[in-house]
Formats: structure tokens, C-alpha cells, sequence
């Protein structure tokens, strides 16, 4: 059964967090960009702290080392809610939006999805614009893993809490006996990979809070940015290298940054399978997106295949940064970079997605069937890195990618039912459910024309693809609530 006194309890440190996440903004506001937000953010911390510390010190005598599976997927799942709707509100008191756009807004910086629906970020206080950017970095790597890493409190019940954040096949994240060290490990690759980034930006002509700003968004594969404009707002082809790079390592797998750097064995990317087949894609479909510009008469050779690469590699990745009017190129490309954003980015990092190991095991296993087809009698076994696929694994592949299948068209028609077309709901579906942001026609600049309804199904489509489906649904089964 799950234990709402653990729930309450566990549910207490997020809220505490981010109390402190937006009273450190309301300072920054006032010592140091003194922009005049200050009170947006520190009103809504104080209370949030207050309850909280009420939570914490009322609950204090309960035991929460022993958390069951069930309370595990519990708290991942509502983490993402509550921390959702808490991040709202110094947005909502900055902006002067609805509650319903802040929450999203919120959500989607929270699940790195980047979609948006604000305009004018120019000209907006820089403190709530690093708040913005801020949000994308925290939940890179995810609000429970942080909490796993910084509360030694969760020691015992910190494997449950990890899994139900990150699920994933085959993939193993104990990098370490002690899962609070594991989760201390992926931080550290973390933290390392936002400093390489933001001083790379700086050199390569950002401003330092540019630099900074840009970084947590990177490394996160968030996308959001200080300018209406994206990347292309610095109208720099070697900044465009510098953030392709990153994406890149963002979207590989933390558990290999880490064993790669631990071995001092950079060879171990190509080793690994699914780095190795992420990598030729990336490839290959740059060339091919390059194709399509030039034979669009778009642009020449090399300035093709840069904003080719770029933007392959930032829907791929699911960042969604932006560095070209979209909608002038060719309309087979929109269809082109939505395919690329389900393909996603490698399991235990932090891009969406179906992730590069499903597609991998979902390609291996059509082409058996096709063998078998051919030679009914023979046996062949399905490998992944060498070694066979466990039955298990296999299915399990399958089952997400038939659920990911569905929830998109179930979404897309319930947002189409508020009003948009088809291509501008199921391009908003794709935008929010593979965590990417960006869309394409109504919400090709912004989510402005969705309805309050439909904000609401995206909020519902960004959490559900953030924790990979299976998470919520579980929850929504009466077995769930049974035992």
C-alpha cells in the first residue's frame, strides 16, 4: 500500500528546495541585477518554506528509510506536479500571465521541454530570465535524483526513488554501491559538463550571463533562451558548433561520461553501441536535412549543412533551440525534424524522446521477424552490445513504443477537438510529450494560440513523457491502489 505519511514527508523536501531555489533568485533580484522582481519571487519561497518546515518538523518521529515501490512511483510522479505548479507562481507575479500559462511555463523549463509562451524575453528582468534558464538545469538530471544526492536520509529507499525517476531498458545507473554516491556521481559529470559549456559560450563571444544562461540550458537539452531569437541571436556559426557539441554530450548517457572519465578512455563512446549508432545518425541525418536546403535553394554548401547539423542535433537531442525561420524551409522538413525528435537521445541523459537503445532493440527486432520470415526454422538470437536481449527487455521495448505511439495520437485529437489543426496539435503533442519545445504552425513561434484546455493536456503530455509513461500509468490502474 502506499504510505501518504511517507508521501507527505518525501513530498516536503522538493518544496523545501525550491522555497530556497526562489529565495536565492529574489536575492540575486535585489544585490545583484536589482531589476526589481524580487518580492515576485521571495513572497511565494517564504511561504513555501514555512509549510514545508511545518511538514518536516510535524513528521519528524516517521521512519522514511523504508519506502515501498509503490511510494517511490508516487513521489517521482507528483514531484514533477507540485514542484510544477510551485514554479509557477514567481512567473505568473513577473509576467502577469494566467496561472494555467505560468504552470506551463513552469512545467515546461521543469521537464526541459522548452515550449513557451512568452514573448519579448529581451527586454525581461535578467533575474527571472536565469530563473527561467535555472529551472531546465535543476530538472535536467531530475528533482528526485537531487534529492537522492543531497539528503543522506534516503540512503536506504534511494534505489527505488532513482529507478522510478529514470526508467529505462537494459541501461544500469548504480554506478556506485551506496545509491546516494551514485546520484552524487551523475551531478558532479553534470556540474562538470554546465562550467566546459558556459566558459566554450563565453570565448566563443556570448556574454558572461549569456554563457552562464545558455549552459544550464545545453547541458539540460532544455532549450529556452534569454532572446526571442535562440542561438541565432549571437548570428554565429561557431557558436552553433560549440552548442552542437554539448547537446551532444548532454544526450549521452551520464553513466558513460562518467566511466570515460574515470578510465581516462574516450574510445569508450564507440564502444558503447548506443553512443556509437546515435552518433552515425546524427550524421546521416545532417546530410540528408543538408540536402533537402540545398536542393530547396535555401543556402550554400557549408552554411547548409551547419544550420543542417544544428538543428538535427537540437531536435534529436530534444533541446529545441532555434536558429533559422523554420517555416520558410521546405515543408518536408518539418516532418523530417519531428521524426528526429522521437528518435531522441541515448538513455541516462538528459534528452527525451524514445531514446536511441529502444530504437535500436524495435529495429532489431522487425528485422528478426522479417529473417524469420524468410527462414522459419532458424534460430536467431537478438543482441544488444554483444550480449542477448533479455525476453523481459524486449517486451518492454515494445510496449513503450506502442504506448508512445498512442498517447501521441490520443493527445493529438484531444488537443484538435480545442481547435488547432492537425499538424499544429500533433507538432505541439511531439513538442511536449519528447520533452523538444518547438512546433510547427500555430505554435511554430510560441504556445499562445493553444486554449487553457489544451495547455492543460500538454501539461498532463510533458510530465507523462518526462517520467516515460509507464510511471503514471501504473498509477492509474486499480492494482495500483489495491495492495
Amino acid at each position: 500500500m502506499v504510505s501518504p505519511t511517507n508521501i507527505v514527508r518525501l513530498l516536503s523536501l522538493p518544496v523545501l528546495w525550491m522555497g530556497i531555489v526562489q529565495t536565492s533568485f529574489g536575492l540575486l533580484s535585489f544585490l545583484v541585477f536589482q531589476d526589481n522582481v524580487g518580492k515576485a519571487f521571495i513572497q511565494p519561497a517564504l511561504f513555501f518554506i514555512v509549510l514545508a518546515s511545518i511538514f518536516l518538523y510535524r513528521l519528524k518521529k516517521y521512519d522514511v528509510k523504508d519506502i515501498s515501490y509503490r511510494d517511490a512511483l508516487m513521489f517521482a510522479s507528483l514531484t514533477w506536479i507540485v514542484t510544477g505548479i510551485m514554479g509557477g507562481f514567481p512567473i505568473m507575479l513577473v509576467t502577469g500571465i494566467s496561472f494555467t500559462d505560468a504552470v506551463f511555463e513552469s512545467l515546461s523549463g521543469l521537464t526541459t521541454t522548452g515550449a513557451t509562451v512568452l514573448t519579448g524575453l529581451d527586454s525581461m528582468p535578467k533575474s527571472f530570465l536565469m530563473y527561467r534558464q535555472f529551472l531546465q538545469w535543476m530538472g535536467g538530471l531530475g528533482v528526485v535524483i537531487f534529492v537522492v544526492a543531497v539528503l543522506p536520509m534516503l540512503n536506504v529507499g534511494g534505489m527505488r526513488l532513482l529507478k522510478a525517476e529514470t526508467p529505462g531498458p537494459v541501461k544500469d545507473y548504480k554506478l556506485s554501491p551506496r545509491i546516494a554516491n551514485t546520484a552524487h556521481y551523475l551531478w558532479l559529470i553534470y556540474v562538470l559538463l554546465t562550467v566546459l559549456c558556459a566558459i566554450s559560450y563565453y570565448f566563443g563571444g556570448m556574454t558572461f550571463y549569456d554563457a552562464i544562461a545558455h549552459s544550464f540550458t545545453t547541458i539540460s537539452t532544455g532549450g529556452f533562451s534569454t532572446h526571442d531569437a535562440s542561438m541565432w541571436f549571437f548570428e554565429s556559426h561557431s557558436l552553433l558548433f560549440v552548442s552542437n557539441l554539448f547537446m551532444l554530450l548532454g544526450a549521452t548517457s551520464f553513466a558513460l561520461h562518467f566511466r570515460a572519465l574515470h578510465s581516462v578512455t574516450p574510445f569508450l563512446y564507440w564502444r558503447d553501441e548506443e553512443t556509437r549508432v546515435f552518433i552515425c545518425l546524427v550524421g546521416g541525418l545532417s546530410l540528408m536535412l543538408t540536402l533537402m536546403l540545398i536542393i530547396g535553394d535555401r543556402y550554400q554548401l557549408l552554411e547548409g549543412l551547419s544550420f543542417a547539423a544544428f538543428h538535427v542535433i537540437s531536435f534529436i537531442t530534444s533541446t529545441g533551440y532555434g536558429a533559422a525561420d523554420l517555416g520558410s524551409w521546405p515543408a518536408t522538413t518539418g516532418f523530417f525534424l519531428v521524426f528526429c525528435a522521437y528518435l531522441g537521445g541515448c538513455a541516462g541523459s538528459t534528452a527525451g524522446g524514445n531514446k536511441i537503445i529502444r530504437d535500436i532493440i524495435t529495429f532489431k527486432v522487425i528485422r528478426r521477424e522479417i529473417l524469420q520470415c524468410i527462414h522459419p526454422k532458424a534460430t536467431l538470437p537478438l543482441r544488444f552490445q554483444g550480449k542477448p536481449v533479455d525476453g523481459r527487455v524486449r517486451h518492454a521495448v515494445m510496449a513503450f513504443m506502442s504506448v508512445a505511439a498512442g498517447s501521441s495520437l490520443i493527445f493529438t485529437l484531444l488537443l484538435m477537438m480545442t481547435g488547432l489543426d492537425f499538424w499544429s496539435a500533433f507538432t505541439a503533442v511531439a513538442a511536449c510529450i519528447n520533452e523538444l519545445g518547438p512546433g510547427f504552425g500555430e505554435v511554430g513561434s510560441n504556445f499562445i494560440p493553444v486554449s487553457y484546455t489544451g495547455i492543460w493536456l500538454l501539461n498532463a503530455a510533458m510530465v507523462l513523457g518526462r517520467l516515460e509513461y509507464f510511471t503514471i500509468l501504473a498509477m492509474l490502474t486499480p492494482g495500483f491502489w489495491r495492495y
